[in-house]
């Protein structure tokens, strides 16, 4: 078991408070929007353990104070000792996935991820075109799909899913904006499925000049409304003119209370807007933008993996065990996140799995194994290692499902 050092991501979005409060630290005036726990190269964890035998090609001199070391390099030097042989069998010689803080100050991008299908598909077909993989236009990063799972540790605001396409086109029409009733009209006069898509296909493809003029009038309505529309009013204040505003009002507003969670699958349309949570992600970087971002939107593409139809977000919420595990269920196999919330003097939880595992403390003090943990402390545990953990606080545990 290793405590782990972990980076902090300073992405615009990023509260500037969020974070440093639950660790108990002085903010630095800098958004500090996500903190990430594993084994991602484009910033994995740290831990400080002596280089074994294999490490070092022979030498077995171990007695040197130990540096951190990238959690990448200890999985590659033995992937079968640290994930376990299923989990290389199943994912390959690498963490199939990816812990985060995440710290919302402001909305993040409106976005959508492939299924596995399409990753694998348009990853290949990018690369047989040359695309740079660090090109601004490039779509896939990775063969890999992008399910996640946010769970709330505050209040938590976010958009998920499309909503019937008449209750949309209520919101747009009480702003009485002229130029949005084409749109009112097409959300009111076909099936759900063409309606959604015929919509956000005119909002992503509109002239940026008369939807910059739209957005800015719609804003200013849903600024004067309140209530209901004044979500819509602080992402546009945050986007000003971005088409993205309008997109927003075709999905589901959800408000999670803490220990409440959201899953997101492929071709669900999101976006988190405001709070702090735990999620846990398939370690991959594909994300197709919908809006509320600079950066590049392929609409053919997005428009390809969208899934256009009105669902309900489900707001899950754990599921004990008599082994005092709270368990957050869902469909993918590349991770599971469960919660204990442990009490002073009552016996220790025990957490041996035969997988790869990330604790991460989130309030309180927990003891696991010989390592104390106080919020925002984690420790990487690798598969079949014995461990318990005792104490009186909350523990998230991640791993690979079952």
């Amino acid at each position: 078991m290793d405590r782990l050092s972990n980076t902090v991501r300073p992405y615009a979005w990023g509260s500037t408070t969020a974070i440093p409060a639950l660790l108990g630290t002085a903010p630095t005036g800098e958004p500090q929007a996500e903190m990430w726990m594993g084994a991602h190269p484009g910033a994995p964890s740290r831990i400080a353990r002596p280089k074994s035998a294999r490490d070092t090609k022979g030498t077995t001199d171990t007695t040197a104070t130990p540096a951190e070391r990238p959690l990448t390099d200890v999985i590659a030097a033995d992937p079968e000792g640290e994930l376990g042989a299923a989990t290389v069998a199943r994912f390959g010689p690498r963490l199939p996935f990816l812990l985060k803080l995440l710290a919302a100050g402001s909305p993040l991008s409106l976005q959508v991820h492939p299924d596995l299908d399409q990753a694998r598909k348009g990853y290949a077909d990018e690369e047989a075109r040359g695309i740079p993989i660090d090109a601004p236009h490039r779509t896939y990063k990775d063969a890999n799909h992008k399910p996640e799972l946010i769970c709330a540790l505050t209040p938590f605001d976010g958009l998920c899913g499309f909503r019937r396409p008449t209750e949309a086109a209520d919101t747009m029409e009480a702003l009485g904006v002229d130029s949005l009733k084409p749109y009112v009209d097409l959300l009111r006069a076909h099936p759900e499925e063409a309606a959604l898509r015929e919509v956000l296909t005119a909002i992503l493809g509109a002239d940026p000049a008369e939807m910059a003029d739209t957005v800015a009038e719609a804003a200013a309505a849903c600024e004067r409304l309140g209530g209901a529309h004044a979500p819509y009013a602080r992402i546009a204040h945050n986007y000003p003119g971005d088409p993205g505003v309008l997109a927003a009002m075709l999905l589901n507003y959800v408000q999670l209370q803490p220990g409440e969670a959201l899953f997101l699958g492929a071709g669900v349309p999101h976006a988190y807007l405001d709070g702090l949570g735990v999620e846990i992600m398939a370690n991959s970087d594909n994300v197709l933008r919908c809006g509320l971002t600079p950066k590049h939107i392929d609409v053919p593409e997005l428009l390809r993996i969208v899934r256009f139809e009105a669902t309900e977000p489900g707001v899950l919420r754990p599921e004990a065990s008599p082994s005092g595990e709270e368990r957050y269920e869902t469909p993918v196999d590349e991770f599971a996140l469960s919660r204990y919330t442990l009490a002073s003097g009552a016996a220790p939880a025990e957490l041996t799995a035969s997988t790869p595992q990330i604790l991460l403390c989130t309030a309180g003090t927990v003891r696991v194994g010989e390592l104390d943990l106080t919020p925002g402390q984690s420790v990487y545990v690798p598969a079949a290692e014995a461990v318990e953990a005792t104490g009186s606080g909350t523990l998230f545990r991640a791993t690979v499902a079952a």
